[in-house]
């Protein structure tokens, strides 16, 4: 069971909770990027790239027995800030689509590059499975 912690006068988060408590196995998810189960990046896009990574975590999450309601933490690296800020009503649907309304704490991180050449995200997760 998780518990958004949220402290007593401070404004409302949209989209992110600014703590979560919880009990439970803890799982970490190496950071993902936008492509497939064979490395493969179908889409060149921001919001492709960013669902993709998404999907990628809901996988690894599923294989560790977990669901998206028990992420507790993402953080987030983008190469393009205005880019994220241009998109983000179609960013918040596509995290939608796979994470449902679930919004652990979350951080974002502007990078100047990543690993992979395409990447143009990669998110980091952790998540703690009740027994």
């Amino acid at each position: 069971m998780h518990k958004i912690v949220q402290p007593d006068g401070w404004r409302e988060p949209k989209g992110y909770a600014n703590g979560v408590l919880a009990e439970g196995a803890t799982l970490y998810i190496g950071g993902q990027i936008g492509w497939n189960a064979d490395q493969v990046f179908v889409a060149k896009d921001f919001v492709g790239q960013m669902e993709q990574a998404l999907i990628n975590i809901s996988d690894v999450l599923q294989a560790g027995g977990g669901r998206p309601e028990h992420l507790t933490r993402l953080t987030w690296y983008v190469t393009d800030k205005q880019e994220y800020l241009a998109k983000q009503r179609e960013v918040g649907q596509a995290y939608r689509r796979v994470l449902g309304k679930n919004f652990p704490a979350m951080t974002m991180v502007v990078v100047s590059a990543l690993v992979e050449d395409e990447a143009m995200i990669e998110i980091e997760a952790t998540a703690v499975i009740p027994k």
